[in-house]
């Protein structure tokens, strides 16, 4: 799913880290980062363009996905948490990819779109 993903996104040769945790661990992580309170979903951390673009890493960032969270959202979307994980990836790939659903109306269309075009492209798998 992944190779898929970051292929379409012409990411070859590129790191990604992924953590799965629970609320208690992703809400520390909320705080700590984005000054916000309470569980999340996912959270992500991009290192493209990093402190100093001049030197090269071959690391997009992390992506951290609550799967506490995750099973409430498979249950309450009726999805397998297996459908539910993959997009939260996909959704916390488009974040470090400078992907924003909380600036505009626009931005958040046009995320959805994008993260409806991978999730339908892994679906093909």
């Amino acid at each position: 799913m992944l190779k898929t993903v970051l292929k379409d996104l012409a990411c070859h040769d590129k790191e990604l880290s992924i953590l799965f945790t629970d609320d208690e661990r992703i809400s520390k992580l909320n705080s700590q980062y984005l000054g916000r309170e309470g569980p999340t979903n996912v959270l992500s951390f991009s290192m493209i363009g990093g402190p100093d673009p001049d030197v090269f890493t071959p690391m997009l960032g992390d992506v951290v996905i609550s799967v506490e969270t995750a099973l409430r959202e498979s249950k309450e979307r009726g999805e397998s948490l297996e459908n539910t994980v993959c997009r939260l990836l996909i959704h916390g790939i488009l974040h470090i990819f400078g992907y924003d659903h909380e600036k505009t109306e626009f931005e958040a269309e046009k995320m959805e779109k994008e993260e409806n075009r991978l999730m339908a492209l892994i679906m093909e798998e």
